[in-house]
């Protein structure tokens, strides 16, 4: 009898302890817990990424701004690069299962409102704050004055009109007060500002690098400032951040930064990896990024946009994040 009682206790200490075990490890595993449903890119306290997770890679998801690193709301739809804002989302993705690419323009709901082929790689995409214009980059090759690498085209729509800019080299370029014309111009990074009609970008040529103004509606582009790349304009207007090679030299990596528009005073922010992304406006004090982390997977991370703390994980096995919020954040 002292036998079994013996052994009864240390069955029910092992289960006891595998409970724990099991509790700890659901604990631990917590934040990769995922539920398929209704996607929406209505205005509110989410954000929306690409998910790099081995379950759901590459499809489009949201978690709460109140706990990024919690239970995800993933839905069935997949796309290389998403942005979203006031309603409207767009998805870079793969043209059914041809080695092709097109650009698909969402409603809140994730239907698909318009397709346009693309030529070329995903890249960068962004919707300007009232969910009216989109945009895209996309990597190309075959440019004959680039010895077969890669190059970039940006392109707008306004889902209002229908006008379509499909590529950015076809607007009168001023670079430094005077027009300027050359086969090797490449655009990439636009945001927008709240007027739906004017925009950040880069511009390349030479060389060179640059923060460059656009107009839609007059199809002109002019020149800023150099050495700034994939620039995000600030939820007021008045801050642009942006990433920037170290040293005027790509190879040596990307810092981020924010620079005032008005006072042209830059802000090199806390984060100090190398970081290959447009950066994305989560709040008017925020900035979110993605940072690979082995093959196929990256995080998306934040910083404060003033220079100051230090950079947080926000949302692991994610990427291209975009702040639904009151859709203000959108550019």
């Amino acid at each position: 009898m002292r036998t079994r009682i013996l052994i009864a206790i240390a069955g029910v200490l092992v289960l006891a302890g595998a409970a724990v075990a099991y509790v700890g490890f659901a604990g631990a595993r917590g934040r990769d817990v995922a539920a398929t449903g209704a996607v929406s890119l209505s205005p509110g306290p989410r954000l929306l990424f690409r998910s790099t997770a081995d379950a759901d890679r590459g499809h489009v998801a949201t978690v709460s701004v109140a706990d990024p690193g919690g239970p995800r709301t993933v839905s069935p739809l997949s796309c290389s690069r998403v942005y979203a804002a006031g309603g409207t989302g767009l998805c870079l993705r793969p043209d059914g299962d041809l080695t092709t690419y097109q650009l698909a323009v969402l409603d809140a709901g994730l239907a698909v409102r318009r397709e346009i082929p693309l030529v070329g790689l995903p890249n960068r995409a962004r919707v300007s704050a009232s969910g009216r214009m989109v945009a895209w980059t996309v990597f190309v090759t075959g440019d004959s004055y680039n010895g077969g690498r890669f190059s970039t085209r940006a392109g707008i729509l306004d889902t209002a009109t229908g006008d379509l800019a499909g590529t950015l080299e076809d607007y009168a370029v001023t670079l430094d007060g005077k027009p300027y014309q050359a086969a090797d111009l490449n655009f990439w990074g636009v945001t927008f500002t709240r007027d739906d009609r004017h925009f950040y970008a880069t511009m390349s040529t030479a060389g060179h690098r640059y923060l460059v103004a656009g107009d839609f509606a007059a199809h002109t582009i002019r020149t800023l400032r150099e050495n700034v790349e994939c620039p995000s304009l600030s939820p007021d207007g008045t801050r642009v951040a942006y990433k920037s090679a170290v040293d005027g030299d790509p190879a040596r990596g990307w810092r981020l930064s924010v620079v005032d528009l008005s006072t042209s005073a830059v802000t090199p922010l806390a984060e100090t990896r190398s970081v290959d992304d447009q950066p994305a406006w989560l709040d008017d004090r925020t900035i979110g990024y993605g940072v690979p982390r082995g093959p196929g997977h990256a995080d998306v991370w934040s910083v404060p946009a003033d220079g100051s703390g230090t950079p947080r994980l926000l949302i692991p096995d994610a990427e291209s994040p975009a702040a639904l919020s009151d859709g203000r954040t959108g550019r």
